[in-house]
């Protein structure tokens, strides 16, 4: 496989997950977290630092209403419920310090 078609399914890849993240506001990031190790503030957070490495002023925040479809503000507002003493015991013990 070309480096271009890897890079053109890579994309699609991302752009599905991306799409899937956004219909699954049942799941919390501290699911996520607890689960994969891995967020959508994560994601956000990769894209921001892949769009720096190429010369690219995209802040976190932006990358953020990339990943989640809106403002990340009105999306906590909408979908983020608080995390329980179990998520939040299991987090700890996940992710120290």
């Amino acid at each position: 496989m070309d480096s271009n078609t890897r890079t053109e399914l890579e994309a699609a890849a991302f752009r599905t997950l991306v799409a899937h993240l956004r219909e699954r506001t049942d799941v919390q990031n501290i699911d996520l977290m607890n689960l994969s190790g891995f967020c959508r503030n994560c994601l956000s957070k990769w894209y921001a630092s892949a769009a720096d490495e190429k010369g690219l002023a995209i802040s976190y925040e932006e990358a953020r209403e990339i990943v989640y479809g809106m403002p990340y503000p009105e999306w906590k507002e909408m979908h983020q419920k608080e995390a329980t003493e179990a998520q939040k015991a299991e987090y700890a013990a996940k992710h120290p310090g």
